[in-house]
Order: C-alpha cells, then sequence, then structure tokens
C-alpha cells in the first residue's frame, strides 16, 4: 500500500510539474507575443529583409553640338520565382496554361534557346519550387519591353514570378574617340575578387555630378542564400546630371586619325595632339596615343597633361623673356659656333652640325639652334636667374593649367639654391632642357601669342545639364590680359612665321594657307639606360592661320629607340599640317583664308625665257610659228645684279640666277608672280632668293 501511494505521489508531482511548466510555456509564448512580439518581428525581418542600393542612371556626356561621347545604355538580367502567387494558384493550373506561349516569347525575344528547350526548363524549375532561378542576363531595352508585354507578365503584374533585375553598360557611341579625356569607366577584379568600376579622365573629374543619387530596394532572403525584391518597396534613385564639353567630334576626328597614321608609319612609343580654340581656351580635341604589346594603338594615358623635357618649342619663351625685358631685338647678333659651345666643362650641341657663326637671333630661332638660346639666357640673365624664373612665373608655368582632369602633372623648375640647381641649369633651360611642363601647358602659351598676348585658361567643359537644361555654364577665363608688349608679340609672330617659311620647318610651307609654328626634337632618357638607346621627343606647337589664327594646336611624338626620323618638321610637323588642312576645308572660318591661286593666261602678247625653247614647244604642237601675240622678250642680265624674273618658268629663272651664286627657294606652280629681292638690287653670294610662282603672296 506504501508503495501504491509512494508510486501516485511521484505521478502527481510529475503532472504538477509538468502542468506548471506547460503554464510557464504559455505564458512565456504569450509575453513574447503580445510585449515582445514587435521586437522579435524585427529581430526576423533583420535576418530575412535588406535594403539593397539601386544605382542611378549616370549622366551622359556631350561634344559641344550636343552629340553623345558617352551613355548609360540599360540591360536587365531575368529571374524567375517559382513560388509566387500567379504561378501557384489554382496548383500551377494559370502558368500550365500559358506554358506553350511563354516558352513561344521567350525564343523569339531572348533566342538563346529553342521553344522546345525553354518550355522543358520552365517545367522543370517548377517542379524543384525554384525560388530564384536565372532565366538569362543582359537582355537590351527592346527585349525588356517585348517581354513585358508578354500576356501572362502583363495581366499578372505584381505575382507573375518574373524579376527584372535592371543595371546599366557605359558605352561610347564614337569608340575610342577621345577615350581617355572622356574616361570610359572601365571594371577589373581586385584582389579580393571584387569587381572594381574605375573612372578616369571627364568621368572622374565630374563623377559626383555624373553619378547622381542612389535609390533604395527592399529584398527577401529566400532558400538558398538567394534575395528577391518586395515588390513596391523602392525608393526612386535621382538619375546623374550630364555634362556638355568643348569637344567637336569632326576636330577629335581628324586630329586621332592625322597622329595614328604617323605614329603607325614611324612605330612611335606614344604621342599627343591637342587643338584649342584662340580666343576662348577651348579644348576642341585632345588625342592621346600609346603604343601596346601587339603593335596596336590605343588611348591608354593622357599624355595631354603629362610632363617632360619640351626641348626646342620652349624657345619661343626664351625669345619673349629676352624681347620683352628689352635685352635684345631680332637683329641683334650671337655667335652660334657652328653648332658647338663650350659651357662650364658641358657641350652644347645644336642638333645638327651646320656651318652657321655670326647670326641674328632671329636666324638662330629659325635654325632652332640650342647653342643661340644656351647663349641667350646666360648672357642675359647668368648674374640674376631668379629674373628668368620668375617670367616663367608669369606665364603660369610654374603651376598646373587646372583643366577639367584630375591628374595633370606639376611642372618641375628647378631655382637657384635648390638642390636640382647647377652651373648648367640656366643655358638648359634656355633651349627646353633641365625643366618639364606638360604639353598643354606648352600650347597654353602659343595659344597667348596668338591671342594678341591674352592667356586663356583651357577648359573641357560648357555646361551641366539636368533633364535638358543648363543648370551651371562655364566661360573662357583669362589668366593673364597682357603677358607682354605688342612689340614683343610682333616680333614673336615674325620668328614663328620664319621657321615655317625659312627655317626648320620649310617642308610644312604652303603658300596658300599658311601656319606659325615651332619644331621641337629632345633626347630622352629611358630609365636606367639612359641616353643610350637614342630616343627623342618629336614636337610642333603653332596657330592658323599665321596672319589670323582661329586655332592652336601642338603635337608631341615620343618616338622608338634608334628611329630612322625623328625630327620635329618630319614627325610631329606633318600631323599639324595635316590637321590645318582638313580643317580650312570644313571650317568656313577658316576657308575665307584660304589663298586661292590666281590663273595666269599662258598665252600672252610677251614671255620671257629661251626663245628657242619657246619655238621648239611650239613646233611640237603644231602651232603657228608666226602667232602674232607671242613677243620674246630678252633674258640677258648683268652679273651681280638682281634681275626681274616676272613672268620667267621656273626653269628660265634657275638658268639665270645659276651663274649668280645664290640660293633659291621657290613656292606654287606656273610662272614667276613675285620676288623676294627687288630687280636692280645687289645680289651676294650665298644670298637666298625666294620665288613665287602661280600666285600672289607675300614671301620673306
Amino acid at each position: 500500500m506504501e508503495t501504491k501511494k509512494d508510486i501516485l505521489w511521484r505521478s502527481y508531482l510529475i503532472y504538477i510539474m509538468m502542468l506548471v511548466l506547460g503554464v510557464c510555456i504559455f505564458a512565456k509564448a504569450f509575453y513574447i507575443q503580445n510585449a515582445e512580439g514587435a521586437y522579435w518581428r524585427s529581430l526576423s525581418d533583420s535576418l530575412h529583409l535588406e535594403y539593397r542600393e539601386m544605382d542611378a542612371e549616370r549622366g551622359t556626356i556631350y561634344s559641344e553640338d550636343r552629340r553623345m561621347l558617352s551613355s548609360s545604355i540599360p540591360f536587365f538580367d531575368i529571374y524567375l520565382d517559382f513560388g509566387a502567387q500567379g504561378i501557384q494558384e489554382k496548383n500551377g493550373e494559370r502558368l500550365k496554361q500559358h506554358l506553350d506561349s511563354l516558352a513561344y516569347h521567350l525564343s523569339a525575344i531572348v533566342g538563346e534557346k529553342s521553344e522546345i528547350e525553354y518550355k522543358r526548363e520552365l517545367m522543370d524549375v517548377y517542379n524543384r519550387q525554384d525560388r530564384y532561378h536565372l532565366l538569362t542576363r543582359n537582355i537590351d531595352f527592346n527585349q525588356y519591353q517585348s517581354l513585358r508585354s508578354i500576356g501572362f507578365i502583363k495581366k499578372n503584374k505584381n505575382k507573375n514570378g518574373f524579376i527584372f533585375i535592371e543595371k546599366e553598360k557605359r558605352l561610347a557611341p564614337f569608340g575610342l574617340l577621345a577615350n581617355r579625356t572622356i574616361g570610359l569607366s572601365r571594371e577589373y577584379i581586385d584582389s579580393t575578387g571584387n569587381m572594381v568600376t574605375k573612372n578616369v579622365g571627364l568621368e572622374k573629374t565630374y563623377d559626383s555630378l555624373l553619378k547622381g543619387v542612389t535609390g533604395k530596394r527592399l529584398v527577401r532572403r529566400i532558400a538558398g542564400g538567394a534575395f528577391v525584391p518586395v515588390e513596391g518597396s523602392e525608393i526612386e534613385p535621382d538619375n546623374g546630371k550630364d555634362i556638355v564639353t568643348t569637344l567637336d567630334v569632326n576636330i577629335q576626328d581628324i586630329a586621332e586619325q592625322a597622329l595614328l597614321k604617323v605614329m603607325t608609319e614611324n612605330e612611335c612609343t606614344n604621342g599627343t595632339c591637342i587643338v584649342m580654340e584662340v580666343k576662348t581656351g577651348k579644348i576642341k580635341a585632345i588625342a592621346n596615343l600609346g603604343r601596346q604589346p601587339d603593335g596596336s594603338y590605343a588611348e591608354d594615358m593622357n599624355y595631354a597633361i603629362t610632363r617632360s623635357e619640351p626641348g626646342s618649342t620652349f624657345k619661343l619663351i626664351t625669345m619673349l623673356s629676352a624681347l620683352d625685358d628689352q635685352f635684345i631685338s631680332l637683329s641683334n647678333h650671337v655667335n652660334i659656333e657652328g653648332g658647338k659651345w663650350e659651357y662650364s666643362g658641358r657641350t652644347v650641341w645644336d642638333s645638327e652640325r651646320h656651318h652657321h657663326t655670326d647670326v641674328t637671333y632671329q636666324q638662330a630661332f629659325e635654325l632652332s639652334s640650342n647653342v643661340g638660346m644656351a647663349k641667350l639666357a646666360v648672357n642675359y640673365y647668368g648674374r640674376n636667374p631668379s629674373k628668368f624664373i620668375a617670367n616663367l612665373e608669369k606665364l603660369q608655368l610654374h603651376k598646373p593649367t587646372g583643366i577639367d582632369l584630375i591628374g595633370e602633372s606639376k611642372p618641375s623648375i628647378p631655382r637657384p639654391g635648390s638642390k636640382y640647381w647647377s652651373n648648367v641649369s640656366l643655358p638648359w633651360m634656355g633651349f627646353g632642357y633641365s625643366i618639364a611642363i606638360s604639353p598643354l601647358q606648352t600650347l597654353m602659351v602659343y595659344n597667348t601669342v596668338a591671342n594678341k598676348g591674352k592667356m586663356m585658361k583651357p577648359y573641357l567643359v560648357n555646361a551641366i545639364m539636368k533633364d535638358g537644361l543648363s543648370i551651371k555654364s562655364y566661360g573662357p577665363v583669362v589668366l593673364n590680359d597682357s603677358i607682354c608688349s605688342q612689340k614683343t608679340l610682333d616680333q614673336l609672330k615674325t620668328c614663328l612665321e620664319g621657321v615655317v617659311l625659312a627655317g626648320t620647318a620649310k617642308s610644312l610651307f604652303d603658300p596658300n594657307f599658311p601656319i606659325a609654328g615651332k619644331t621641337g626634337t629632345a633626347q630622352v632618357a629611358n630609365g636606367n639606360k639612359g641616353y643610350t638607346e637614342h630616343i627623342y621627343q618629336s614636337s610642333f606647337a603653332g596657330y592658323f592661320p599665321a596672319d589670323a589664327p582661329k586655332y592652336s594646336c601642338i603635337v608631341v611624338i615620343k618616338n622608338k629607340p634608334f628611329a630612322p626620323r625623328y625630327y620635329g618638321a618630319q614627325i610631329a610637323g606633318p600631323v599639324f599640317r595635316t590637321i590645318a588642312n582638313k580643317l580650312y576645308t570644313i571650317d568656313r572660318d577658316l576657308y575665307k583664308y584660304y589663298r586661292h591661286p590666281v590663273l595666269i593666261d599662258t598665252m600672252r602678247k610677251s614671255t620671257k625665257g629661251n626663245p628657242s625653247d619657246h619655238r621648239l614647244i611650239t613646233q611640237k604642237m603644231d602651232a603657228n610659228k608666226k602667232d602674232a601675240r607671242m613677243q620674246y622678250v630678252s633674258n640677258r642680265i648683268s652679273s651681280g645684279t638682281m634681275p626681274d624674273l616676272n613672268g620667267y618658268g621656273l626653269k628660265d629663272a634657275l638658268e639665270i640666277l645659276e651663274n649668280q651664286e645664290v640660293q633659291v627657294v621657290a613656292y606654287g606652280k606656273g610662272k614667276v608672280v613675285s620676288q623676294s629681292i627687288p630687280a636692280g638690287s645687289a645680289l651676294q653670294k650665298g644670298q637666298t632668293v625666294y620665288l613665287n610662282l602661280g600666285s600672289k603672296i607675300d614671301i620673306p
């Protein structure tokens, strides 16, 4: 009996304990549901719901005439949620009724698989009840619209199971045109395996404006760790603003093609070309090409804003300094010693040995004499080199231009007393060595000379646009109203035109469309190999038309080691000349300055030349030998005296002058219409005579 009571007592105790435990569990559940329910529900949501950022549509970059240079194109990834209400209702009957139609449209619109394959795929995934099945990637906007118009998707807008994830790709409609300047976004995988987007150029400078403000989308975690969007939870992004640049697509294309042609023919390492509007400082074209391992060329770096030793194009700055300080005039003489000068234990060499000694400073500039410019710097700034440095600062060469591009190099100018200054710094700076500036800085000075001494800040952006309306505009900025006197400007223009007429760039002369500029040829070091590989940087800077400048331009090209052709007039000059020639054909402002040749009546009543030659020609042409319209003029001249060559053909003019021991330079075609030395003037041995054939132009 006692045993039975003991068993019952224990049973009752266990029962009571279980009852109490049940009551406690029920009470705790009631408490959790009612008192702590909101907290635990939010905690559950935090484990299954989260906000993901939605990128705004990136703004478009336009050329000045509103052609797209860089724009975002929408693309879509498609996922299917087979747990969606529209698919699951009526045990999947709705999906099965539209299965054939869905498979047909997917095959017709997406086109990745056949109709049968899509039908099989849809049923297989439905049977597995996949909640986030990837159907396809990267369909375009037209395909997206076509899919959204399918009956099953259109009628069941919020419960059809189709999930469209929008993303964008950055595309350049004009391909690689100005690619490095525009700065097309570049994607790469970093060391952690993540995809990283890197912007350069204008894309980087104006990134905060272009990218807009990101939005948010609520997504829910489902089986397999995938997330699906929660419909109606989006916080829409604010799309980016548009950028209108100063670039001209036509000029950019001309510049790139001209640069590419010369670089390809000569297997050059890298090069840049900039075209600037003289009066405003607008950059109309900026091309940058680098040779790739496979021998092709691409816009891999912005060489236009990368510093290097400028070489002989810097001589304009040396001349400007000395002329404006009134130390020299163009007619003053300097001994260039045949192109070799010993100074402070070092030797200054001209690029080519010659026999010139006593020349004017204008001739030294036209010959691009390093000796002449080095002597000029030493003779007039040797006791006070800081004055020369101050003149460089007046030209804004001690700091970057501030153009709308991140990554512009800071110039390097040695200063007296610094560790970079030596006894030869000043003379070497005189001809463009021991100093490093960017091609854009050099062009800014040449543009200033063309712009009557007014220095303009180079710029690349005209306006910021939002929804087609301008919210901020940019215009020309004057950095210096006058960098020098008018007299200095006139002398500098004479020098630059002289380089093309009779100096190192005379091969570029065109009497019908004159240009002005300066060649440059600088030897550059190749790392630890120094100067042993004879690598040269060729350049040409100037403006056109010479008598009414509208555009300034600089071309800088780095040649391969031991290149057979490397002088500025051979490599950079032809690029400049091609750009100028092509622009006058498309620019009305330039075309009106083109000097069209004047046609000459060849059947004149009188002619000059050798009578026997004329008779022979008329006989061959079966012409009337007694034609009364043809009269012959004697070509007898006095020794040592300049004859009147008007009306002579080139052959006869050369025959007449061959015994005078003078040099003859002829331009154009046809008969002589003007000559540089008036008839009857005394001739000196070795003197140069310029003859203009076929059209009236001014010659030196």
